[in-house]
């Protein structure tokens, strides 16, 4: 186009404009005619130039487009295998919408806020105390600690082991984390052996020894809890139940600090909630993961979504543990555990179980775990019942005296012990506990031995966590399993 116009003015400059005079000489009128046939073959010849401009502009735009179309073939086809999936996220991410990328952030932002952090104290081995007395950490990616103003680095080969009277503790609380992945703990062991923590482990020296306190996301520490209260072999929608109970629970937990001193809002035993004893398992983190940030709402408030291991075909409600019924824990009921075909739980072990104890045994259990010698057993008998037909009053009576044992759980630990076998309706046998395996039981005096007849293993409040992997493996989901054991709430 620039060429064109150069020519034009050229033309203009070399043929100038001239007036018209029909007096003019036969010469002139000759000469006006060439001129005429000169613009336009000048004309002709600056189209032709004009459009040989054009074309190649438009064949050099094309070579340039196909050699940067090669580059980008040539990087393609470079692309490792492994990354392949992030070269398809970025095309992915590239492709949408404004409008789902706000929807992605606003999902985003949820999610941070649906995970804040928890702090957890790590009690020593056994679950037996809050004090250590004494701490070794090592982490394979190395360590970071803070303590004070001050910064110090471990490399992965160090092991710390810190007392009560280490220097660091003149500047007030340590903070440790590792450089990438988690904290192991070697000083402590759980189920599987020294356990390993994600987030920031913190210390605190007290008289009594080092306070251990973990630090980290609530989902995080969802995927040391799930699999160490339920078997991750159970199916995926006990498990997803399980994680949705679990985040419940932690969640009403953290209105407020267990161990106030320590700024701590639980520990990691039976307590609250089992955290770390066992293993993280690819499937109990898949249950939290896909069951992020969803919780139990009754009437809208997320409430505490208790748990335990095997009922006896029925539920209980708050009232085994002495607590009458009210519009806060309504969500607690009573409920059967069956299905089409009966009782979810017929067919599993605990479902029944009996003891024969010596009546000396017995009277030995009850003077010890009632802190009341009553003599010799002469007859237990059930006063009351709650919902679930679970004992919740229980009489003793001795020939030096009697003792009345209130809600379930004292009654279960007045009768436990180690001393008798218990048998299970499969034929298996196993040692007791400091707890019967439940409150509900019928008991009477053959003789000189005392026969207890139950069904179920734990307090009998909320979920049984048997129960909902029999439903799930009979095509329950999640928020159906929810919903039996948990009446009108809602998970969300």
């Amino acid at each position: 186009m620039a060429v064109f116009l150069i020519v034009c003015a050229r033309f203009n400059r070399v043929y100038p404009k001239r007036g018209v005079d029909l007096k003019r000489s036969n010469r002139s009128i000759k000469m006006k005619k060439r001129q005429k046939k000169n613009k336009e073959r000048l004309f002709y010849y600056g189209m032709a130039l004009l459009t040989a401009v054009f074309v190649v502009v438009g064949l050099t735009t094309a070579i340039k487009g196909a050699a940067e179309e090669s580059v980008e073939v040539s990087r393609a086809e470079k692309v490792k295998p492994e990354d392949e999936e992030k070269a398809d996220k970025v095309k992915e991410d590239n492709d949408k919408t404004d409008e789902e990328k706000n929807k992605e952030t606003d999902q985003n932002e949820k999610i941070t806020a649906d995970n804040p952090d928890i702090r957890v104290l790590i009690m020593t081995n056994g679950f037996s105390d809050i004090t250590h007395s004494q701490v070794s950490l090592s982490s394979e990616s190395g360590m970071v600690v803070t303590y004070g103003e001050n910064k110090k680095e471990y490399k992965g080969e160090n092991t710390l082991k810190i007392a009560p009277d280490h220097k660091w503790f003149d500047e007030g609380t340590v903070r440790v984390g590792a450089k990438k992945g988690k904290i192991k703990i070697e000083s402590i062991k759980r189920g599987d052996g020294q356990p390993s923590y994600d987030g920031v482990i913190e210390l605190r020296s007290t008289a009594e020894g080092i306070v251990i306190i973990n630090e980290l996301p609530v989902e995080s520490y969802l995927c040391g809890v799930v699999p160490s209260e339920m078997p991750a072999s159970y199916e995926m929608e006990a498990l997803k139940a399980q994680s949705v109970c679990a985040r419940s629970y932690a969640y009403r937990q953290m209105e407020k600090y267990a161990y106030p001193e320590y700024e701590a809002h639980i520990n990691d035993s039976t307590s609250y909630q089992v955290y770390n004893n066992s293993k993280q398992a690819k499937a109990s983190s898949k249950a939290v993961k896909e069951t992020a940030g969803q919780t139990v709402r009754y009437k809208g408030e997320i409430v505490s979504t208790y748990f335990y291991s095997t009922s006896c075909g029925k539920t209980t409600t708050m009232e085994a543990w002495g607590t009458k019924p009210g519009k806060k824990n309504g969500y607690l009921y009573s409920a059967e555990v069956k299905g089409e075909n009966g009782d979810y739980e017929k067919e599993l072990p605990w479902y029944r179980w009996s003891v024969t104890a010596p009546a000396e045994t017995l009277s030995n259990l009850v003077g010890l775990n009632t802190g009341k010698d009553i003599g010799r057993l002469e007859s237990i008998e059930i006063t009351k019942r709650g919902p679930g037909d679970v004992a919740i009053v229980m009489k003793a009576v001795g020939d030096k005296g009697s003792v009345t044992v209130k809600t379930e759980n004292k009654i279960r630990r007045a009768l436990g012990g180690s001393e008798y076998k218990i048998r299970r309706q499969d034929g298996s046998e196993t040692n007791g506990r400091d707890l019967l395996p439940s409150a509900f039981f019928t008991i009477e005096k053959k003789g000189d031995e005392f026969v207890i007849q139950g069904g179920g293993f734990g307090h009998g409040i909320g979920m049984s966590q048997t129960g909902a992997n029999e439903m799930a493996k009979q095509g329950k989901n999640y928020k159906e399993i929810l919903a039996l054991f948990y009446k009108d709430i809602t998970v969300e």
